[in-house]
């Protein structure tokens, strides 16, 4: 793939902890490009702050009452205003309409919290136990229209200890969230990659 010109766009609907990480990487000059917006559809969510504190645009919206695809359609607008190219999802608690998926067709990362295909939507860590896996992990993956059903950009693994807790279990998969969602928009802005069928093949790995 082509490399981006860099700009980043990131949503939110809470605390924001990989948001943290993505600013964190771009301090260090990791990230391979510049956050210049941070959107939340939650007015209080707490990770609007750090991104004000690093000097970075926001905006919200309120999506109660309205209707997904028009929600989205002005979330995009929002995105396209400053220049986004490529879409970071951190915790941003909303299923994406096609519409906004066909607007930035594998320019949109999510960050999940196990090693997908396995354990797809809400409360991964807790699947993980109740099924009895001795590996869980956290993987990225481009964003289509179904539910963490996109391809895998990046994956690490996280052993599951005999006395883990759901508590446990997900700070240590957190860890490894943070460190591989920066490297995997790095490598995305970089266009060091190319898919093949459902598999996103990495140059120089």
């Amino acid at each position: 793939m082509a490399p981006f010109a860099g700009r980043v766009g990131v949503l939110i609907s809470g605390r924001g902890s990989n948001l943290q990480a993505l600013i964190d990487a771009q301090s260090r000059g990791e990230l391979g490009g510049e956050i210049v917006l941070v959107f939340s559809n939650v007015a209080t969510a707490a990770g609007l702050e750090p991104a004000r504190r690093a000097g970075i645009p926001t905006a919200c919206r309120d999506h109660h009452g309205r209707k997904r695809e028009e929600f989205d359609a002005e979330v995009v607008g929002l995105l396209q205003q400053h220049g986004v190219e490529l879409v970071c999802l951190a915790g941003y608690m909303r299923l994406l309409s096609p519409v906004f998926v066909r607007a930035f067709p594998h320019r949109i990362l999510n960050i999940h919290p196990a090693l997908l295909p396995a354990f797809p939507g809400l409360d991964a860590q807790r699947q993980a136990l109740e099924h009895g896996v001795k590996v869980s992990g956290a993987t990225v993956h481009l964003v289509d229209e179904g539910l963490d059903s996109g391809p895998i950009v990046v994956q690490e693994a996280v052993p599951v200890a005999a006395g883990d807790t759901v508590e446990s279990l997900s700070a240590r998969i957190l860890e490894a969230e943070h460190r591989i969602y920066p490297r995997a928009v790095r490598l995305m802005l970089e266009g060091r990659y190319h898919l093949e069928g459902r598999r996103v093949m990495v140059e120089g790995v």
